[in-house]
């Protein structure tokens, strides 16, 4: 929400100095529908070319996460680490086979199904239910563990991330295509040059508004909304982070209270839950 609310006070205090300097919206307006054609058509025909369909899609959803903001919160993180704290202490006290009835058919673990969530995250759930197949499978070297997760989590960031450089691209362009939209403005005022100054004076106006539109799209829109997706994408790749550093620690011989305080240290500082809350919340764990 604050992403809408700073569009709107940009809006506002765009539009609202140059109402208060004396401006005059008729021309503007009277442009306005043809230069965003232009423009915006020019950027969606770009955008379109220089990405698969798959990249498409994917970018349209960018758009939900800018509004929606980080999925990840701090009773989150507290449902995760307990999670996994139930998974790391059911391993070392019965074994890595005592797992699989659970990393086999998540849908019908109890543990899963407690924290419905984190079941909902395809990612999360393929992460944990892989990871901990594979130390069943007695890979337990936590040195090539953690480096295939870390190159998993690379992944999955630079292909979340390819949104937001869409965004930043998109940006980039939106300037050089309002010149375009305003140089068709000049050509068509150029043929009209016998009219009188008044109207070419509008005309010169109207294709100017095309300039104006590609920096205003350029700077005040596109641009902030390709910074806000990349931190929401960063914020939320941490969730993933805590996965790795919980069985990393796991596979260090590391008792389960000690792993799920690995992991708790890599969430972000402002979602991370407190000792004393995670130490609750354990206490208060019953998984059937």
């Amino acid at each position: 929400m604050t992403t809408i609310g700073g569009l709107v006070f940009l809006l506002v205090m765009v539009f609202g100095g140059y109402t208060i300097a004396g401006g005059k919206f008729g021309i503007i307006m009277k442009a306005l529908p043809f230069e965003m054609m232009m423009i915006g058509g020019a950027a969606i025909g770009a955008l379109v070319m220089g990405n698969s369909m798959h990249g498409v899609k994917h970018t349209l959803g960018g758009f939900g996460k800018i509004i929606k903001g980080e999925r990840f919160h701090k009773h989150d993180y507290v449902d995760l680490l307990s999670m996994l704290y139930w998974f790391v202490r059911l391993a070392q006290q019965k074994g890595a086979m005592a797992l699989e009835p659970h990393i086999e058919k998540p849908a019908e673990s109890p543990a899963f199904q407690k924290f419905p969530k984190i079941m909902a995250d395809k990612v999360a759930v393929t992460m944990i239910c892989d990871y901990l197949r594979m130390v069943g499978m007695n890979a337990d070297d936590p040195h090539q563990i953690e480096d295939i997760m870390s190159k998993e989590l690379k992944k999955i960031r630079e292909e979340e991330l390819h949104v937001a450089h869409v965004f930043q691209n998109t940006a980039d362009a939106l300037p050089a295509l309002g010149i375009v939209a305003a140089v068709l403005g000049v050509i068509k005022t150029m043929a009209s040059i016998d009219s009188p100054p008044s109207v070419l004076g509008g005309m010169i106006g109207g294709a100017l508004v095309g300039t104006f539109l590609g920096i205003l799209l350029a700077y005040g829109v596109m641009g902030p909304m390709a910074t806000r997706l990349n931190g929401v994408i960063s914020e939320d790749c941490m969730f993933y982070e805590v996965i790795r550093a919980v069985l990393v620690a796991h596979l260090h011989g590391n008792a389960p209270q000690v792993a799920v305080e690995a992991g708790r240290k890599t969430a972000p500082s402002h979602s991370m839950p407190s000792f004393q809350e995670l130490e609750e919340a354990l206490q208060n764990l019953q998984i059937a």
